[in-house]
């Protein structure tokens, strides 16, 4: 089997949640599909970070690389792309786009032998835990109390909400974690994310303010990942640390881990080589006791590596992601009371929907990308 073409485009998905508005997350994708001389093809995407870059990077660069290779040899397509496109060690769009391919590398090879990802990964298991991540950046504390109750009406056991952003202050975040947990009660889970926002002062100081929360986990805290400050951090708090979703390549896992400045590991399968990184990643921290979960959203591709490996744990259900897979992909699993099951498909167990993506496709460089909203496409307020 041979690699004919890999084509990439880009998508963007406006997400509405009742009673907030409408656009409050503008979700956009790259995505990829790998074609072979055997008529079998493998899809795969990354997220929205510099994407006319990653779409050229696969077009102009990687495609003449890799054409006529194995889809089977990942880990020379692998060693193939890192000594002629990235021998310097670069992360960012070429981790990006080495990892849709990859992913598609693995949806190939499961087809193929009629298996699904997670059970090429090492099939530990053909389900996973979940958490969803409900509460946006500019939600304020009734709207957190009011959204947090609903999820976990619906089934959620395991929750997570945003913390850090310019028209707050971390007192602001104190009190809006507190109404949190005060309204989803004692027994759901509750975690927190900063997106690297806080310096190690204030992410000190709201460490402190929250600790009789009981938090599973305060993620990405610090400015950078800065894994020495991190560890620092992790030596003042009670609350678990996690980090990682777009570290980019084994290396910086293991500045984290060797540092120890996380409880839990983070890779994300779009940005950190794919499945093939990421599943050095997890056993990496598997010789240090580590569990490992995702950040980043995009659980009907992180479910596979988190569902094959012995120490893998709950899959992000980010709602705007989330929603976003089901438009797009036909045949994804939803949550269930906590758990999802890996569909018994080969492969990646869904597939494209051409209509919807072609009805979503950016043709050209959209300066609305940055209308009013953040890195991660929330809106803001």
């Amino acid at each position: 089997m041979k690699i004919t073409d890999i084509k990439a485009s880009l998508h963007r998905n406006e997400i509405d949640l009742p009673g907030i508005g409408k656009s409050i997350e503008s979700r956009a994708f790259v995505f990829v599909e790998v074609e072979t001389d055997e008529g079998i093809s493998g899809l795969g995407i990354t997220g929205q970070f510099l994407p006319w870059a990653v779409i050229t990077a696969i077009k102009d660069h990687i495609l003449p690389t890799l054409k006529g290779m194995d889809p089977y040899h990942t880990e020379k397509i692998h060693s193939t792309v890192w000594k002629k496109l990235n021998n310097r060690a670069y992360t960012g769009v070429i981790s990006n786009a080495l990892s849709a391919i990859d992913i598609a590398l693995w949806d190939i090879r499961g087809k193929k032998e009629k298996r699904t990802v997670a059970e090429l990964l090492g099939g530990y298991r053909d389900w996973a835990n979940t958490y969803a991540t409900f509460g946006y950046p500019f939600f304020d504390e009734d709207q957190l109390a009011e959204y947090g109750r609903k999820f976990v009406a619906e089934g959620h056991r395991a929750l997570k909400m945003v913390v850090g952003e310019p028209s707050r202050t971390w007192q602001d975040d104190a009190r809006r974690v507190r109404a949190a947990r005060a309204a989803i009660g004692p027994d759901v889970q509750l975690m927190i994310d900063a997106n690297c926002y806080f310096n190690p002062h204030e992410a000190r100081l709201l460490c402190r303010a929250i600790e009789e929360c009981n938090l599973t986990w305060f993620e990405e805290p610090l400015q950078q990942n800065d894994a020495r400050a991190l560890a620092d951090l992790r030596q003042h708090t009670s609350i678990p640390i996690a980090a990682g979703q777009m570290e980019g390549h084994r290396w910086r896992y293991r500045e984290l881990v060797v540092h120890h400045a996380v409880d839990v590991i983070q890779p994300n399968v779009l940005y950190n080589g794919g499945y093939t990184e990421s599943l050095k990643v997890a056993h990496l921290a598997q010789a240090f006791n580590l569990p490992m979960s995702n950040g980043g959203g995009w659980p009907i591709f992180n479910m596979h590596l988190l569902a094959g490996v012995l120490n893998g744990g709950p899959v992000e259900f980010h709602y705007g992601m989330w929603q976003t897979g089901k438009r797009f992909f036909v045949g994804t699993p939803d949550p269930l009371n906590g758990k999802m099951e890996i569909p018994k498909t080969p492969g990646l167990g869904f597939t494209p929907n051409y209509d919807q993506l072609k009805d979503a496709r950016v043709e050209g460089p959209d300066d609305t990308m940055n209308d009013g909203r953040d890195g991660h496409g929330y809106l803001l307020r």
